[in-house]
């Protein structure tokens, strides 16, 4: 690893001098637990993000403490997953889940452990993580602890399974899709090992739900390294075991060529539409095996919509007023990615200037079509909308003395 002004040190010995609060705040939670009589480290993805000078969430805790001594230790304590060693501390107004050393064993669902056995050695709970860069622990010191040369595949930008990678697959499945994931997000390399092992058992994906693949599919396509990883995701056979994508390959390949990655989840859902050429009717069905939420449905449908409009005809300002401002700013994005760019500074400022931007901002309603004599019923809706229209081209001004002229001059 390379010495960055906060590193001491090389290969399996480092030590870090200047620790972010993140982990300063929790310092004091180690060393309740060393002066207990026990062994504490940080441990994973926090550990591995310090390093790359990522930005940290939050902090977790391994310890060979067993959970019922955690709770001995602590006054504030919650039992978040002790059937699996973990227990939620709370301590200076803040929350460290500490889990104790462990290995795992069973996985008949490819998820999760059958069995958890709590072990007293930091090296044995280290080899049931899943990548030799998420296997990293620090003391209390600051020193690194590196027993699968994760600190080599940091430098090498390498994603890598810990030991035999058919093994972690086999544990969970779901480590495949990070696999991608954390290629995309790091702008890591996958190495050929893990990479064969993950093309000899995707099948094993789709053992694992929906929604903890949505999790890390979208997490992958909106980070910097997207192409690269999605290319793997397609060349692995990853992609024929999710949703909607079995058999799509051909129409896929094009994304891994774009000069950019969607940024938004959205504009993601709505790209994945575009390349698979899925009619406007099957957006829904769609998003529903996907395990989206009714709203990330109706604005991905929005985004599709305004892009087919845009891609046949110049928009008007109605077309502008019922988009709205995301759904014009996604769908520019998304023209932008697919390398059919738009002068979206212009829809943007004309969509500024509309004079309205809401039914709210319309000066009438409902009621004021009844008191002027239109008789309750669907007319009421409809000429609602056609008044909108006409304030919007400009035809007539938003003020109820020019409506209710406008009103009598076309009933």
């Amino acid at each position: 690893m390379k010495n960055n002004g906060i590193l001491r040190g090389i290969g399996k010995y480092m030590k870090i001098d200047n620790l972010p609060e993140v982990f300063t705040a929790a310092l004091p939670v180690l060393k309740k637990i060393n002066e207990s009589g026990y062994e504490a480290y940080f441990v994973g993805g926090s550990v591995r993000d310090l390093l790359l000078k990522r930005h940290i969430h939050d902090v977790d805790i391994a310890t060979s403490a067993y959970p019922a001594e955690i709770k001995q230790i602590f006054e504030k304590t919650i039992d978040t997953g002790i059937k699996h060693g973990t227990v939620t501390v709370l301590y200076g107004g803040e929350s460290y889940e500490i889990t104790t050393f462990r290995t795992e064993s069973g996985y008949q669902d490819f998820r999760r452990p059958d069995h958890v056995t709590f072990v007293q050695n930091l090296s044995e709970d280290l080899k049931r993580r899943d990548f030799t860069i998420n296997a990293l622990a620090m003391n209390v010191d600051g020193n690194i602890v590196d027993h699968f040369d994760g600190l080599g595949d940091l430098d090498k930008r390498l994603i890598r399974a810990v030991g035999k990678a058919e093994n972690r697959f086999h544990e969970d499945a779901l480590r495949m899709m990070r696999a991608v994931r954390f290629m995309s997000q790091l702008q890591f390399t996958l190495e050929p090992e893990t990479e064969q092992a993950i093309s000899d058992n995707h099948e094993l994906l789709s053992k694992i739900s929906v929604e903890r693949i949505r999790d890390e599919f979208v997490k992958m396509g909106i980070a910097p390294g997207s192409q690269k990883a999605f290319q793997i995701f397609l060349d692995t056979g990853l992609s024929e075991e999710v949703p909607g994508f079995k058999g799509k390959k051909e129409n896929l390949a094009l994304y891994p060529q774009l000069n950019f990655s969607p940024t938004t989840e959205a504009n993601l859902w709505a790209l994945m539409i575009i390349l698979l050429k899925l009619p406007n009717e099957k957006i829904a069905h769609f998003m529903r095996i996907w395990k989206n939420s009714n709203a990330m449905e109706r604005q991905v449908a929005d985004i599709v919509s305004f892009f087919d409009l845009i891609s046949s005809r110049a928009p008007n300002n109605y077309d502008l007023y019922k988009a709205g401002l995301r759904t014009i700013v996604s769908t520019i994005d998304l023209a932008n990615i697919l390398g059919q760019p738009i002068n979206g500074r212009a829809l943007v400022d004309r969509y500024e200037a509309l004079p309205i931007k809401d039914s709210h901002d319309l000066v009438v309603d409902g009621h004021f079509l009844l008191k002027n004599g239109i008789p309750a019923g669907p007319r009421v809706g409809l000429l609602l909308e056609e008044i909108k229209k006409a304030v919007l081209e400009g035809i007539v001004s938003n003020n109820e003395e020019a409506i209710t002229e406008y009103i009598a001059l076309n009933n």
